[in-house]
């Protein structure tokens, strides 16, 4: 079986902290805005352009870190460190790791 993509502990000291309806608006504006990010980010790599890249998975990271997303911020730690174009296949590993932690995060708010 796969590990969870959130931290349900870090989960739940943001509920016990925020409250849940606070949380579910982050997460449902979260769910929202990043493919908008991941598509931004992945047209600043095939265009080269680093800085863009850098601030996009830089906003990407400091989100998925507030649910405990870890694998996810952690990939999106590497590239705004790197600022490098990433191959394709970190693009795609990204948006899979994008997708588990949606999908993760939906059911957390629907249980």
């Amino acid at each position: 079986m796969t590990e969870s993509p959130i931290d349900q502990s870090v989960f739940a000291e943001l509920q016990d902290a925020m409250g849940s309806d606070f949380v579910e608006e982050l997460v449902t504006t979260f769910l929202d805005e990043a493919p908008g990010i991941l598509t931004e980010l992945k047209r600043a790599a095939e265009m080269g352009e680093q800085n863009t890249l850098r601030r996009a998975a830089h906003s990407l990271k400091s989100n998925a870190n507030i649910f405990g997303a870890h694998e996810l911020a952690e990939l999106t730690r590497q590239m705004e460190i790197s600022g490098l174009e990433p191959e394709p296949s970190q693009i795609d590993i990204l948006n899979a790791e994008f997708k588990r932690t949606a999908t993760t995060l939906k059911d957390l708010l629907d249980g």
